[in-house]
């Protein structure tokens, strides 16, 4: 239980120095920008992000899960998903480039962005060792090297604004945050006394690798294109600067997700550990985390909601003051993709892979739904409040539908009415 405390505390401080530092920069680039650029480059990044789960293919829970069951294949489990996310991440490269030049082929500055912030994707591969630090509950090294990357890019981003530089500066420095990371990472796993050359890559493994991760692949696919997919749909049906200033309040409302995600990767060994001990333990654990992670929802939501219509304009400008109201009715989703996150612990731990593919797939079915229907009628707040009903019902309605679900769903139901966490 310490060594839990001690590494959650590292992912709150982390992602708390994240989250601001972010935060503050964000603000002042997107003051820079203005909406039109900044929603351009929204939309990029958007863009990508569509495709990014061809570069993980699924395999960061499975990595955690399999090394903490079995850690004497440690080397073994690392190698083989290491040349997998490679492949990976060379597939989210050619899709994300190729993609955008059908979508928008006279768009030169538009085919720039996309294909340097895609390139970043080939090196994400690197990105097993964070999960290997994960597995191991010492999630400080590779906190201390992806920080390095980030705060050195924040500076880099400073520097670039004072100059006046173009828009696809920003791009690059977004692919040297990945690139700078990696090393960083490479440089704590070596620092622990491990090597990479003693991973080993085996075709059995790889393949036995993907038969389990492959619906958490096309999940993930799923979950950014229920993300992400309104930025892209505003862009082509209404246009980058309504992009921009809807892009402001989706950073103000997702600024907050590092919460969910700390508690998640620190609980998540002792879950898969618990299952195996006993199953009320293995229950009793995952309802202290759904409480706890709809309480701190909760705990948050609130008060942006009661001041979003001040805090954006104020800290973005006038000319984003419309984000205020799609803030304040979006921050009340990370509830549910808060405990989305945290029912996907259960799942994985139970190897229901498929039935959380199913879920998200019927969640972003209807936001591409809702969307198509709520954005040429009301812009930034029709993606606003498809996604709100979409996170909800691929979290927790969807639990509804599936006999094996129905459990987890009441207790869902039971965090959301009381978060009981004492």
């Amino acid at each position: 239980m310490p060594t839990v405390v001690s590494n959650t505390g590292w992912q709150f401080a982390d992602n708390l120095l994240r989250m601001t530092v972010g935060l503050l920069v964000g603000i002042w680039l997107a003051r820079y920008l203005g909406p039109e650029q900044f929603g351009l480059l929204s939309y990029a990044l958007a863009f990508v992000s569509l495709f990014s789960a061809l570069s993980a293919l699924g395999l960061d829970d499975i990595i955690v899960r399999d090394i903490v069951r079995a850690p004497d294949v440690k080397n073994e489990v690392l190698g083989s998903t290491f040349l997998l996310k490679l492949g990976g991440g060379v597939l989210t490269f050619l899709a994300a480039t190729g993609a955008v030049l059908v979508l928008r082929p006279f768009d030169g500055l538009s085919h720039w962005l996309v294909g340097i912030i895609a390139a970043g994707s080939v090196f994400q591969a690197f990105n097993i060792i964070e999960f290997w630090f994960h597995s191991q509950v010492q999630a400080k090294y590779a906190i201390f090297a992806k920080n390095a990357a980030f705060l050195g890019c924040s500076l880099i981003k400073i520097v670039l604004i004072l100059a006046a530089a173009p828009l696809i500066a920003f791009a690059w420095v977004a692919l040297l945050e990945v690139v700078a990371g990696a090393l960083g990472l490479i440089v704590a796993y070596r620092s622990r006394g491990y090597r990479l050359r003693e991973w080993r890559g085996r075709f059995n493994k790889a393949v036995a690798l993907l038969k389990d991760s492959w619906p958490l692949m096309l999940s993930s696919m799923v979950i950014m294109v229920y993300l992400r997919i309104d930025q892209v749909m505003l862009g082509e049906m209404v246009g980058n600067e309504e992009v921009g200033v809807y892009s402001v309040a989706v950073r103000m409302a997702e600024v907050w997700y590092f919460i969910p995600s700390a508690l998640y990767w620190s609980v998540f060994p002792g879950i898969v550990a618990a299952k195996e001990l006993s199953k009320a333990l293995f229950y009793e654990r995952l309802q202290k985390l759904y409480n706890l992670t709809a309480f701190s929802a909760y705990a948050v939501a609130l008060p942006v909601a009661l001041v979003a219509q001040w805090l954006v304009p104020a800290l973005f400008g006038e000319a984003y003051a419309r984000g205020g109201l799609m803030l304040a009715v979006l921050v009340w989703s990370n509830v549910f993709t808060g405990l989305e996150m945290a029912r996907s612990s259960f799942l994985t731990a139970m190897n229901w892979t498929r039935l959380y593919l199913l879920t998200v797939s019927l969640g972003g079915v209807l936001n591409i739904v809702l969307n198509y229907f709520l954005i040429p009628k009301y812009g930034g707040m029709g993606a606003v409040m498809a996604s709100l009903f979409a996170y909800w019902f691929a979290a927790h309605g969807s639990c509804f539908l599936f006999r094996p679900l129905f459990r987890t769903g009441c207790m869902l139901s039971k965090a959301l009415v009381y978060p009981k966490i004492w």
